[in-house]
């Protein structure tokens, strides 16, 4: 029969040294690497409206703001699409063309598994 203070227990396998540790008593050596472009608080990703200036295609004027750039682009009814070749020169779609013989045997094959191919 197992004592109370023996059920308590947990552990877990680790991973670095393969190995089982209670979990109130990891070992230092085991922890895991600190990501250090990871903060440690709970926060969201925050994207800030400043940038370095940037000549506008519309106007010509610099702006470093994100918020005024676009602000100006919306007024004159025009999108902005960055530099994504598939907006920028999209490529007509080609269907791919059939493999005959390749159909062919998948035909062959499903009547022969039906009993309707050849003996």
């Amino acid at each position: 029969m197992l004592i109370a203070a023996e059920m308590a227990v947990r552990e877990r396998y680790c991973k670095t040294c393969k190995g089982w540790h209670q979990l109130d008593a990891w070992p230092y050596n085991c922890m895991p690497k600190r990501n250090a472009s990871q903060s440690d608080l709970p926060a969201p990703m925050l994207i800030r409206d400043g940038m370095d200036a940037v000549q506008s295609q519309l106007d010509g004027k610099m702006y470093d703001s994100k918020r005024e750039l676009r602000r100006t682009y919306r007024e004159a009814g025009v999108v902005e699409v960055g530099n994504d070749s598939s907006v920028v020169a999209p490529k007509a779609f080609q269907p791919p063309r059939p493999d005959k013989k390749q159909i062919s045997d998948a035909v062959d094959k499903a009547l022969t598994q039906t009993g309707f191919g050849p003996v």
